[in-house]
């Protein structure tokens, strides 16, 4: 099958809701009552399964839904020398961590915080042999998605070891080559379509959580060309042919949100400095915002916007005409040709999963890829 370049016209963020026999055996995995072995081989037989589900969908990039992580980015974190995930970030009105009640009533959560402990290093590969399982498994595209290196930026000055890091410059160089030599590795693996999850750009949209930005000592006006920077820096020297996406991510844990707010206060760097060939961005509710910003994408710029107009929180199945006459809206600042549709996020960002069932997760991927069939002639 000759591979389009992604993205594609019905594409997916990448984490998916996980069978509820691979969530069990992952909380006991976590209390260390589930031998490392038999989850591992667990887990393969659950992704060939969710391979190919999305391929039975119409999809034609494929994702391993994330099942061998907790969680989208404090796995791949916790696998960098010197980075640990500690608590969360100080935000008012906030539920702290999982709770099934808050998440029923869609509530803001307060995100993970890092920490810097010692000299960041790659010490080994982290999503590598993730990848290539899931290459072997379809003859589709294989996405592969990772955090995106501004994470390791939450908490400032404070959250970073002053012993292994008395000047920050050198810190963010670390952060770079460790994203360089994983995206060597992926690349070596034949990995061409890389994804991204950055939560940070879209904090900087929401007044609350911008200021703990502010308190941990940033200038929030100052951030995004700081964060486009470190990116840039992180995917240069990517391998040749390598699509390189950005989700930006308003938070998603159990159904429950961390923010809100039109992407104005970061469009202008995002579209303009960031040196990604696709931004998935959210727009599955008022929360996000109006289609105004895009109009900062550059004039005859062949970057996509993959707009996520399919919920993951909610179980309620998008309308297809509600689709088109959004993708229809968007389409007056952007060109047609410069748009794809996807879901607004993942259905998984940790394995417990949205509140939504695995049948409603089908239709959604079905419902993204219907609809841009029927808006483009092609799912690709």
């Amino acid at each position: 099958m000759a591979e389009a370049r992604p993205p594609f016209r019905a594409d997916q963020v990448g984490s998916l809701l996980r069978p509820p026999e691979l969530r069990a055996a992952r909380e006991k995995a976590l209390e260390g009552l589930y031998e490392a072995g038999a989850l591992r081989e667990l887990e393969d037989r659950c992704i060939r399964e969710i391979i190919r589900l999305q391929e039975s969908a119409g999809l034609h990039a494929i994702t391993d839904g994330e099942y061998r992580r907790s969680s989208f980015h404090a796995d791949f974190i916790d696998k960098l020398d010197g980075a640990r995930a500690t608590g969360r970030l100080a935000v008012r009105d906030t539920v702290g961590g999982f709770d099934e009640n808050k998440a029923k009533e869609g509530k803001r959560f307060a995100p993970r915080a890092f920490s810097i402990t010692g000299k960041l290093r790659h010490a080994r590969a982290i999503e590598v042999d993730a990848f290539k399982f899931v290459k072997a498994n379809t003859r589709r595209t294989a996405k592969q998605t990772i955090p995106s290196p501004t994470m390791l930026l939450r908490g400032g000055r404070a959250a970073v070891s002053v012993e292994a890091y008395p000047d920050l410059e050198e810190f963010h160089s670390d952060i770079a080559k460790v994203y360089r030599e994983e995206l060597q590795q992926l690349g070596e693996a034949g990995c061409r379509y890389v994804q991204l999850d950055d939560t940070n750009f879209a904090f900087l949209c929401d007044p609350e959580l911008a200021d703990t930005f502010r308190r941990d000592g940033y200038d929030p006006k100052r951030l995004p060309a700081q964060f486009a920077e470190l990116i840039n820096s992180a995917i240069a020297g990517r391998p040749a042919g390598m699509v390189a996406g950005i989700h930006l991510c308003r938070g998603n844990s159990v159904g429950q949100w961390a923010a809100q707010g039109g992407y104005e206060p970061v469009a202008e760097v995002l579209f303009n400095q960031v040196d990604v060939d696709a931004y998935f961005l959210e727009y599955d509710d008022a929360r996000s915002g109006g289609f105004e910003p895009l109009r900062l994408l550059p004039s005859r710029s062949r970057k996509k916007i993959v707009l996520g107009l399919v919920s993951t929180k909610a179980p309620e199945l998008e309308a297809k005409d509600a689709q088109k006459q959004l993708n229809e809206a968007a389409a007056k600042i952007v060109p047609l040709e410069n748009l794809c549709l996807s879901p607004q996020c993942g259905f998984a960002s940790t394995f417990r999963g949205n509140p939504i069932s695995e049948e409603v997760q089908r239709r959604k991927l079905e419902r993204v890829v219907e609809v841009a069939i029927e808006v483009w002639g092609s799912a690709r």
